[in-house]
This record gives structure tokens, C-alpha cells and sequence, in this order.
């Protein structure tokens, strides 16, 4: 056990991770450097911070017109989100303000004084500066403009709540290892621990998604560390059903069916299609390092499969030749579908992105059509809201003379916004099921 940091402390730490995340840093990667004491103190309050960064960055703005040092900025973006009327703040407004200047006074000692005025200003002057801030658009939402206006366009009727949702906190949902245990006496299992949860009764979702009604760490869940069952959303939990029961044209895969995962990290769906079915699995991708977390993920459920460190588009240097009954391509993607989760992810993100990564996936869409068997199938995912990243890729792909042999199965799920209201939760069961926002689509091979 550690003991907990002073409250200074986390803000010093917090606002080092904002700086590195506006230098375009991840926030995972970020967090992964901090004192293990520190790390769980300093998430909490630096996924606060990216939720209302918008609209403390356009009251930094007004109250410190000449833009700080860095470290001095990310400091006072950091108060004041953790300030911000409508955001539950962490600590009281007085204990928040004590602390900033104690932490600038640490890490910037000409600073300090300006620290405190700055936030005090901000609070004597908060709903004049809250309200100029909502007339900017970045400031009203808390997302970058052209990632508002591009919502407004996909959604044009739900893009409002898809921003609303964007700043709450994702449910924990758990996927059982069906190897290790039934979804119902895992369910027990936490009921005696005093672990309020639900089974979600969707078949989408392969019946083990299990949802906590409070987040807990993982050393909590029973049975963890001997793999009998893993965090997943529910929305991710759609993809190897979906894969391996072959929709509305196809029929289940048969034992020992040969599977691409081709873009496999971190290794979720990976680990689920194994735990379902008994399968000649290749898992591949680029990265070395996150092929390590698959080959811990596989280690810890006791399943099986063979890892390839392989860029899947370039076929020629991993493919042996042999076609695949089924590819699962969960490809790269600007992660719009997952912000809840990753708050970051909004910040990293430029427009031109977008356009690279569709690039990207048109490109896999390419390259692996072709190794899969005739009669075979595709699930084509990705976890973003943006119709550039989904449909329209699809609609782009089945337009090319090389998916002449492509079928687009009606059981494709499409888009799944991740909406209160999203149509796949079925009669009576709770609205808090809402997934992550994600596009399906399964393609056969025409024999």
C-alpha cells in the first residue's frame, strides 16, 4: 500500500500531465511514468481536468491574455477546470486554490502570486467568465471545434448528447472467461463479495458481459489474476459474436476455423474469441510493445495464439499463403467512440487525422480482403462515431471492383452511438447498458 500524496502534490504531478497531453502526448502513457503512489490520485483528477479543458482554457485565455510558461499554463488550466461550476468538483473550492499556489510556489516561485490571483479572479468572476466561455464553441462542449462541427454533421439530431455523454463516467463492464466460469456464478461471486453488478442479456453480447454498478480496481474482481474474467466494454464484446456466429447469411465457425486478428492489441477481442470457440487464431501487430500486453492478456486466461509482429497491410511479409475462414479487422482509429474513456483522446486529435487514418483503413480493407477463403467472412470495426472512420468506409470499399465477391450481411450492426437510447439494448433492461460508440460491419466472401 502507499500513502496517499499531499493534495499539492497531485495537482504538481496533474499538471505536468497536461502539459505533456497539449505537447500531444497520450495520457496513458503519460500516467504509466508517475510514482505508483501517486498514479491513481493524479488519473482521477487529470481525466477531471481533460473533461472541462475547453472551457478553462478560454478563461485562462481572458484572464491571462499573454500566454504563461508552460508549466505555469497547464497549472492554472488545471485549477480552473477543477473549479468549474457544473464539474462536481474533487475539494473544495478554498483547499483547490491553497493547494495550486502551493504546488506553483513549488514549481515556479515567481508564479506564485500570480497563480493565486488568477483562480481567485476565477472564482469572484465565475459565472460572467463560465458564461463568456460557452459562447465559444470549443468552450460550450469541451471538445475541440472542428470535432463538435464534424459531430454535428454524423449526427445532426444526437449530436448534443453525444457531447453531454462524452463528459460522464463509462460503466465497468466485465467479460466472464467462459472457459473459467458461467457468467451467472461469476455474477454470485460478486454478489458475495457485496459487488452490486448485472448480467447483460443482449445475445449481441455473447452472454458473459457482466456490469458493476460501481468501478472497482481489478484486484477487487474475484478471481482476476487466475484469468476468470476481464474488463471489456460491452460495446467491444459485440465483435466476436458477431465474427464467429457469421450473422444473418453465415453459420458458426467450426473448430479449429482458421481467424486473423489483424490489428489485435491490446488483445480484448483477441482473448474472447478464444474464450468462445477453439480456433487456429494469428494475432498481428505493428507495435512489439503492445503485442507484449496481448501475449499477458492470452498468459493470464490460459488461451493460445500465435503472435506476429507484422504491419498487417504489408501481406507479403507474414501471410503464408493460406486464406482465412474469418478476419476480424478492428483497425486504428481516432478513438472518438471511446472518449469517455480515454478524455484525452479529444485534445490529441487534429482534423487531418481523420483523413489519415480512413486512409489507413481503406488500405487494410485492401490488403486483406483478398487472404480471406471464398465462403469466408470480415468484421470490419472500429471504435469511433465518425461516419468517415465506418459507413462510408464500408460504402467506399464495396464500391472497388475487388469487393465484386462482397456481401454485406443485414446483421451488420452499423454505427452504435454510445446513447441512453442505443436501439441493441433490448425491452427492460437498464438504460445504463449504453456501450461505447463503435461501427460493425460483416462482409462474406461470396463462394
Amino acid at each position: 500500500m502507499y500513502a496517499s500524496p499531499a493534495l499539492n502534490r497531485l495537482l504538481s504531478e496533474c499538471a505536468d500531465a497536461v502539459a505533456a497531453v497539449r505537447a500531444g502526448r497520450s495520457l496513458t502513457e503519460v500516467l504509466a511514468g508517475v510514482p505508483p503512489g501517486a498514479r491513481p490520485g493524479v488519473q482521477a483528477l487529470a481525466f477531471h481536468v481533460m473533461r472541462w479543458m475547453g472551457g478553462a482554457d478560454v478563461v485562462r485565455q481572458v484572464l491571462a491574455p499573454r500566454t504563461p510558461p508552460p508549466r505555469v499554463e497547464s497549472l492554472l488550466v488545471t485549477g480552473i477546470a477543477l473549479l468549474w461550476p457544473d464539474a462536481d468538483p474533487p475539494y473544495p473550492e478554498h483547499t483547490l486554490v491553497d493547494q495550486a499556489v502551493t504546488a506553483a510556489r513549488e514549481r515556479t516561485p515567481a508564479a506564485a502570486a500570480f497563480v493565486n490571483a488568477v483562480l481567485r479572479r476565477f472564482l469572484r468572476e465565475r459565472t460572467a467568465l463560465v458564461s463568456k466561455a460557452q459562447q465559444d464553441l470549443t468552450g460550450a462542449w469541451n471538445h475541440p471545434a472542428w470535432w463538435v462541427e464534424r459531430l454535428r454533421k454524423d449526427w445532426p439530431s444526437q449530436w448534443q448528447q453525444h457531447l453531454k455523454l462524452a463528459n460522464l463516467h463509462p460503466p465497468m463492464t466485465l467479460r466472464v472467461n467462459a472457459r473459467r466460469q458461467t457468467a451467472a456464478g461469476y455474477l454470485r461471486l460478486l454478489q458475495g463479495q457485496g459487488q452490486q453488478a448485472q448480467l447483460l442479456q443482449d445475445p449481441a453480447f455473447g452472454g458473459h458481459a457482466v456490469q458493476l454498478s460501481r468501478p472497482c480496481p481489478v484486484d477487487r474482481l474475484p478471481g482476476f489474476a487466475q484469468g476468470w474474467a476481464s474488463v471489456q466494454d460491452a460495446a467491444a464484446q459485440r465483435a466476436a459474436p458477431l465474427l464467429l456466429s457469421g450473422g444473418a447469411l453465415g453459420s458458426p465457425l467450426p473448430v479449429g476455423a482458421r481467424v486473423l486478428d489483424a490489428c489485435a492489441a491490446p488483445g480484448g477481442k483477441t482473448a474472447h474469441l478464444l474464450e468462445a470457440a477453439d480456433l487456429d487464431l494469428t494475432a498481428l501487430d505493428s507495435d512489439p510493445q503492445r503485442l507484449v500486453r496481448v501475449r499477458e492478456s492470452l498468459a493470464r486466461l490460459g488461451l493460445n495464439a500465435k503472435l506476429q509482429v507484422a504491419d498487417a497491410r504489408q501481406t507479403a511479409r507474414w501471410w503464408d499463403g493460406k486464406p482465412f475462414d474469418a478476419i476480424l479487422l478492428d483497425a486504428p482509429c481516432s478513438a472518438s467512440g471511446i472518449v469517455r474513456r480515454h478524455p484525452d483522446a479529444r485534445w490529441l486529435r487534429r482534423p487531418q487525422d481523420i483523413v489519415q487514418l480512413a486512409r489507413t483503413q481503406d488500405e487494410l480493407l485492401q490488403a486483406l480482403w483478398p487472404l480471406l477463403k471464398p465462403g469466408g467472412r470480415m468484421v470490419y470495426a472500429t471504435c469511433s462515431v465518425f461516419m468517415a472512420e465506418g459507413q462510408d468506409r464500408i460504402d467506399a470499399f464495396l464500391q472497388r471492383p475487388q469487393a465484386a465477391s462482397a456481401l454485406l450481411d443485414a446483421a451488420s450492426p452499423g454505427h452504435l452511438p454510445p446513447l441512453l437510447d442505443n436501439p441493441p439494448v433490448p425491452p427492460g433492461s437498464p438504460a445504463s447498458v449504453s456501450g461505447d460508440g463503435f461501427y460493425y460491419a460483416l462482409i462474406h466472401r461470396l463462394p
